[in-house]
């Protein structure tokens, strides 16, 4: 045998036994003064750039962690000292010492936004948390291939919970990466972040796809009998073979290959969701030539959803641990699903889409450029539905002793002082992370250029 028809089967890690002629590199939130602080603090209702790249290239992975945080009351930290060290109020918020609480919805309220080359519209638009399989703003421990979050035992299934995300789906590009984050929060966005890519020599082949994302939400499905119970005689005696009403998670036009997505259900009748289909209609066919059994079975599970996450399909939530959510996801990474003219990817909310249940999605996708027109809620319209504990009015507050009225009055006068003291921190850190961001573009430059005297 040959030396030239010699291969190496060792599955998805063969490409490790070969030399690769690019250049890695990373951007990252990394204090560009050699100090520390290592975050970036993105200002209320501004976008920022993380990193923009010059191709050809190929991003890798991405690593984030973040925060965003409302002060409820005075601190007796400095609010000076306790600006320029790490934000340890992720690790525990310590009673009496601080008192700062999570947005709880915060994963929703910023996007990640991804463009290629030189288009004008984005080919990755959704919320944060979302790209990443937070579903309902609820972090959730699991691994997949693409994609994996860790959170903290404690913080787990709790709503805007600190948590570090992965992602590993490879995303070329032949021209340019941008990479921004839009926080449509009124307060700030506190972001670690690593973005790591290789750079080429030579221009990509002409059969490249593009990796694409897009967020949808239907809050609620229209379903045509919600108050019929699931299962029932009347419920199973109405055919939909034709896909009408559907939940459409991903409908593109172009050449490429569907592989994958998360769904986030919240169910309102107590019962269950996930009776319907999954129906996969390609290049324009009026019959979907994919047509699945249940909503659970295009999930890989069976009888229900179970609290498993594997390499391609599980649960992320679990409705049994957060009754009346569930975060579902399926890859089609070693099944993609390919099209050559357009897709369109749809579940039935209930059989033959009699549920109306909030329903929420990230597809990902590759196709060939140019990308479709993608659009986003909102950011009002993508909050989720939690559930609150009433409002408790006294009948009538005592009046204040002397004592008692000098303690509120010592708070207030503290608070203020703060507060005040903490936006200027803030101020000094927005303009940072405004500076860091052309820092990180000088730097991608800087290692581009660096390729070119190669």
């Amino acid at each position: 045998m040959s030396k030239a028809n010699t291969t190496i089967s060792n599955g998805f890690m063969q490409n490790l036994t070969r030399h690769a002629d690019v250049r890695s590199a990373r951007l990252s939130s990394s204090d560009q003064t050699g100090r520390n602080q290592d975050y970036w603090l993105i200002p209320p209702n501004e976008s920022v750039v993380l990193g923009e790249i010059a191709g050809p290239g190929c991003l890798t992975h991405f690593w984030m962690t973040s925060f965003c945080r409302k002060i409820m009351g005075p601190s007796i930290v400095d609010p000076v000292l306790g600006s320029n060290v790490a934000p340890v109020n992720e690790i525990h918020n310590a009673l009496g010492v601080t008192w700062e609480e999570q947005d709880p919805f915060y994963y929703r309220k910023a996007l990640i936004k991804i463009t290629w080359d030189d288009q004008d519209t984005p080919s990755v638009l959704a919320p944060f948390g979302d790209f990443f399989c937070v579903g309902h703003s609820l972090p959730g421990n699991f691994e997949s291939a693409p994609f994996n979050v860790s959170v903290k035992p404690e913080e787990a299934n709790k709503f805007g919970a600190p948590a570090a995300l992965n992602c590993f789906f490879p995303m070329p590009f032949n021209k340019k990466a941008k990479i921004e984050i839009v926080n449509e929060n009124d307060l700030p966005f506190g972001l670690y972040f690593y973005i790591d890519y290789e750079l080429c020599k030579e221009e990509l082949p002409e059969d490249t796809v593009y990796f694409h994302a897009n967020w949808h939400r239907e809050n609620p499905c229209e379903g045509w009998g919600n108050d019929l119970q699931v299962n029932s005689p009347a419920v199973q005696s109405v055919a939909n073979l034709t896909g009408e009403d559907n939940y459409v998670i991903l409908e593109t036009e172009g050449k490429g290959h569907y592989v994958g997505c998360n769904l986030s259900v919240n169910h309102f009748q107590g019962s269950w969701w996930g009776e319907g289909d999954d129906m996969i209609f390609i290049d324009g066919e009026k019959e979907p030539s994919i047509n699945g059994t249940g909503s659970e079975d295009y999930f890989g599970h069976a009888w229900g959803m179970q609290k498993n996450a594997f390499l391609y399909n599980g649960s992320i939530i679990h409705e049994s641990e957060k009754p009346g959510y569930q975060v579902s996801y399926r890859f089609h990474i070693a099944d993609p699903i390919h099209f050559s003219e357009s897709i369109k990817v749809t579940l039935e909310h209930g059989h033959a889409n009699h549920l109306s249940d909030d329903w929420s999605s990230t597809a990902y996708w590759y196709q060939t450029l140019p990308s479709p027109k993608l659009d986003i809620l909102p950011v009002e319209e993508r909050i989720p539905h939690v559930a609150e504990m009433p409002a408790v009015t006294q009948k009538a507050k005592k009046g204040l002793n002397k004592e008692q009225q000098k303690a509120y009055e010592s708070a207030k006068e503290r608070e203020l002082a703060y507060v005040s003291e903490k936006q200027n921190q803030m101020e000094l850190k927005y303009n940072k992370t405004r500076e860091s961001s052309l820092g990180n573009k000088e730097h991608a430059k800087r290692v581009k250029d660096s390729l070119k005297g190669e």
